[in-house]
């Protein structure tokens, strides 16, 4: 069965949270959905440091005065940022389960997207660190038991996302997940995005390779001085 976008959702309404919409990872998917429409909310340990940057990314090339197509970028806490339809985990591995932990009350229902990939670096390079329980997906997945956990955004360059002169992303985005309602929601958001698809890639059991891959395109922008990304062919 070959890849048809057609038969995803409808998520334009939808609202997107982002819990570290102050780094850059989540920094640029806060700026990329904003810019294809969605309506944002940037979380932070800082209220005003997600206030902040939801003020700078309302002012960027694309989203006039924070306003696309009546939707608007707003910022607060990581707990303001759970005030949304579909909650984007972009924290620091070393910071994960901590923020999770906390906020089960107010991600109880939701649909948790983890883009967090658990890597260690020393002399070598990257590294994949293991963590128990297989994945830091799995991981939300288990301090959240209410949410809906899907794994997406791993080997999206941060870079490219906040790059206003970067008109389209060109890459795959591999989405895993148990709850296939939720997956094709996550698959239809990225889709948002110019460029992007979102390829329903398995279950959650295997987000743990997918977040390791992220070790292998490090490497790769290093060697060749670029910005990586996934395509899946013959799809």
């Amino acid at each position: 069965m070959s890849f048809d976008p057609t038969t995803l959702p409808d998520v334009s309404d939808l609202t997107v949270g982002i819990l570290g919409g102050t780094g850059p990872q989540g920094r640029g998917l806060a700026y990329r959905l904003a810019r294809a429409g969605q309506k944002i909310r940037i979380g932070s340990r800082s209220a005003d440091r997600g206030a902040q940057a939801a003020a700078e990314i309302a002012k960027m090339p694309g989203v006039v005065s924070g306003l696309v197509n009546g939707n608007h970028v707003s910022g607060g806490d990581n707990v303001y940022a759970c005030d949304a339809d579909v909650v984007i985990v972009a924290v620091p591995w070393e910071g994960h389960g901590d923020l999770l932990a906390s906020l089960v009350g107010e991600l109880t229902g939701k649909i948790v997207v983890d883009c967090v990939n658990p890597l260690g670096f020393d002399s070598h390079g990257p590294y994949v660190l293991p963590v128990p329980g297989g994945s830091a997906a799995q991981q939300a997945e288990a301090l959240l038991p209410q949410s809906r956990v899907c794994a997406a955004f791993h080997h999206v360059s941060a870079v490219l996302l906040a790059d206003p002169e970067v008109t389209a992303m060109d890459l795959d985005v591999l989405v895993l997940g148990d709850d296939r309602d939720a997956v094709a929601v996550v698959q239809a958001l990225a889709g948002r995005i110019e460029g992007m698809r979102g390829i329903h890639a398995g279950r959650l059991r295997n987000a743990g390779q997918v977040e390791g891959l992220t070790a292998n395109l490090i490497a790769i922008n290093k060697r060749y001085k670029a910005h990586a990304g996934v395509r899946i062919t013959d799809v």
